[in-house]
């Protein structure tokens, strides 16, 4: 009986934990899926690509304060409790999320329209950098230490599952209306409908109760006083949170985005795919590699965290060229044969208090692969913008999936065991603290800035992959300290 209500407690443990952290990765990820409009929304228009830039600096803001957020939510959960401190971050980044939906364009509000979105998502940085820490932790201190792995495993499907629910939400909402509604308005829909889901999540986790582990340190009078200063004042620690980082969830971070961000980015920017064609590759590849977070989370209480997160930052390292190589030819119209052409022309005026002149001139090119390229020519008063967006055929359709779907399962590798690695590093009187921040720097810091350094350095060389040299460099170096120097018996036995 006993083991049976063990049993149903963990499943419902991790269900209100996986549910909240889902959502508030959706709440993160519809900025950077919807990131090609936002440019368009909230920066000036007249340098497109700057605006892009800033677009993603703006995202990666978010990633960088994380691991604030770490250092604030993780002492007060290390004092106060894992529950009550993950209820609180929810309802931060649900609000935060819901006001981005609000903000006026540049068009209205001039540069308070950038300023304010950066604003919220310094918030939303804030707390999902209390979120996972609190959710990993809550788990883990509900879990037998030999199936730790299997369990926390699922609270990190929750991160390629909220981008995949986001990518789900923006399509259906692209494809309930007109591309001029959605690009007028509908975009916003996404970050409205975040409200319901955290209402929803709210009510899931308030049921809760604390984790058996912290009730009883509390019960005891064990909790830390000062969990910052114990976490990063005694050397020992401090070590082992330099370790955690360089050693694991700096390399983790940087290929858990190549894998799903950088790959979107890399398909709509660098390849120009049409858009709600990219969605749909790396949402195909994220379902049939999400369960593989549950096998590598499971395999990892077996043979150990440390083999299976290292071989995959290096079979990683070695792959990503070859992919992204391939990835680029794909869509290559210099490599296919032109089959058809064809053109049209509108005419019309344009919708603004100036009423200038716009005449778009459309041509369809069809290749020997099913492959067409859409190239848009809009001329405003003389003034010509070119567009082009390319969707690839059946065979490329298919090849791209599966490079995208080995990605994933290079972040399967990397990402499934870290949640029971990093909780297993430290007493848990400090634990939310501690395994917070490591984290959250390998995550928010060299993760997060992934797609802007990326996209400044194949804008600076003009190279479509030299994007790629910052996380082959990372997780290169995060392979080698993590051999010589993570070792076994470093795993906390409190």
């Amino acid at each position: 009986m006993n083991k049976q209500k063990t049993a149903h407690n963990i499943w419902q443990v991790i269900l209100a934990s996986s549910a909240g952290t889902l959502i508030e990765w959706y709440d993160f990820y519809i900025f950077g899926s919807l990131s090609a409009i936002i440019a368009e929304k909230f920066f000036p228009p007249s340098n497109p690509d700057l605006a892009y830039i800033m677009t993603l600096a703006t995202f990666a803001v978010g990633f960088v304060v994380r691991p604030f957020g770490a250092i604030v939510f993780g002492r007060l959960g290390d004092i106060v409790g894992r529950k009550y401190t993950f209820l609180l971050t929810l309802l931060i980044m649900g609000g935060s999320t819901f006001a981005i939906g609000l903000v006026p364009g540049y068009a209205s509000i001039g540069v308070m329209a950038p300023i304010i979105v950066l604003l919220l998502r310094l918030l939303q940085g804030l707390a999902l950098g209390g979120e996972y820490g609190g959710a990993a932790t809550y788990v883990a201190e509900h879990s037998a230490h030999d199936q730790r792995g299997y369990y926390t495993s699922f609270i990190q499907t929750t991160a390629t599952l909220g981008l995949f629910v986001s990518l789900a939400v923006i399509l259906i909402t692209r494809s309930s209306m007109t591309t001029e509604h959605f690009n007028d308005w509908g975009w916003r829909v996404p970050f409205w409908l975040s409200v319901l889901l955290v209402l929803m999540s709210y009510y899931i986790r308030i049921r809760l109760q604390e984790s058996p582990e912290f009730a009883q340190l509390k019960a005891e009078g064990k909790t830390a006083k000062n969990p910052i200063k114990e976490s990063f004042g005694k050397k020992e620690n401090l070590k082992v949170v330099l370790l955690a980082l360089f050693g694991a969830a700096m390399g983790q971070g940087v290929i858990w985005y190549t894998g799903q961000f950088y790959a979107l980015s890399f398909l709509q920017k660098t390849m120009n795919v049409e858009f709600v064609q990219s969605n749909v590759i790396i949402a195909i590849a994220l379902v049939l590699g999400t369960p593989f977070f549950i096998y590598f989370g499971r395999l990892s209480d077996k043979i150990g965290r440390k083999k299976i997160m290292m071989s995959g930052m290096l079979i990683a390292a070695l792959a990503y060229y070859p992919i992204y190589a391939r990835m680029d030819r794909i869509a290559d119209v210099r490599l296919k044969t032109e089959v058809t052409a064809k053109y049209t022309i509108e005419n019309s005026m344009a919708r603004n208090d100036k009423m200038q002149n716009v005449e778009k001139t459309v041509r369809t090119r069809v290749y020997d692969d099913e492959t067409k390229v859409r190239e848009t020519v809009v001329n405003t008063d003389g003034k010509e913008e070119k567009k082009m967006e390319v969707v690839v055929g059946t065979s490329g359709l298919i090849q791209l999936v599966l490079l995208v779907w080995v990605q994933v399962i290079f972040v399967t590798m990397v990402y499934g065991p870290i949640a029971a690695f990093l909780v297993e590093l430290f007493p848990a009187r400090i634990r939310y603290t501690s395994m917070s921040l490591p984290y959250h720097l390998g995550n928010g810091v060299f993760g997060g800035l992934l797609p802007t350094v990326a996209t400044i350095l194949v804008t600076a060389t003009h190279h479509h992959l030299a994007g790629l040299v910052y996380p082959i460099g990372v997780a290169l170096i995060c392979f080698v300290i993590g051999v010589v120097f993570i070792k076994d018996n470093m795993i906390s036995k409190e």
